[in-house]
């Protein structure tokens, strides 16, 4: 009886130090992680799983798994979408107005970069300013309804307003994700146009086709 228990004491050590403790089961998940499609060296974030349009698993920051005060992946979905939208409107209003020049009325603004010709507006007509800055907090106290609402529902996709009035939206699934995936592509293009216009503007003090054609003469790409 004795040598039978000592026997088991022996082997229950035995596999005890064959078991893998906590620390490197940890190991064996962190490597059999799936990987990030845009950064292969790092973890697909948890909460990127591929559902939304244009998620390729960029979060190196770890925003994605914000969740307090009301943040989380939906209200950042809600601005990205939404910064997408303004920056393809500004885009297309910068390179408006420098090959086209100013709406009518607006004659008086010859500053050659759109900062500059902002400030100048404001000097002339700082009603009109004043009106746009009211339309836009009207316009985001009903986006913050509306997303609120619908984060609390779920029944309302992040960015989704139900403004399709050509009806691009009707088509197949498979249509529908694509011109999806192009919103946010073409959106995330536009946020970085932007930025680079505003910031070329206040540094060179030239438009942004003029800082453009500068460049090719140059050769400066």
């Amino acid at each position: 009886m004795k040598t039978t228990a000592a026997l088991i004491a022996v082997l229950s050590a035995s596999a005890s130090a064959f078991a893998p403790t906590q620390q490197s089961s940890r190991g064996v998940v962190s490597l059999n992680a799936e990987r990030s499609k845009s950064l292969p060296f790092m973890n697909r974030p948890p909460l990127l799983d591929g559902s939304m349009a244009g998620d390729v698993g960029f979060d190196p920051l770890g925003l994605s798994n914000i969740d307090g005060v009301g943040i989380d992946l939906y209200w950042l979905r809600e601005a990205e979408l939404k910064h997408c939208r303004l920056a393809m409107l500004a885009v297309v209003g910068f390179l408006q107005v420098e090959l086209f020049g100013p709406a009518p009325g607006n004659e008086m603004v010859t500053a050659k970069n759109q900062m500059d010709a902002f400030w100048q507006f404001w000097d002339a007509h700082p009603q009109y300013i004043a009106a746009a800055l009211i339309l836009i907090m009207i316009t985001e106290a009903v986006s913050g309804i509306a997303t609120t609402t619908g984060r609390e529902s779920g029944e309302r996709a992040p960015g989704d307003f139900g403004l399709d009035p050509l009806g691009f939206m009707k088509g197949d699934a498979a249509k529908t994700q694509k011109l999806k995936e192009q919103e946010v592509a073409n959106g995330r293009l536009a946020m970085w146009a932007a930025a680079g216009m505003i910031v070329q503007g206040c540094t060179t003090g030239e438009s942004a086709t003029e800082n453009l054609l500068t460049a090719l003469r140059d050769n400066s790409f």
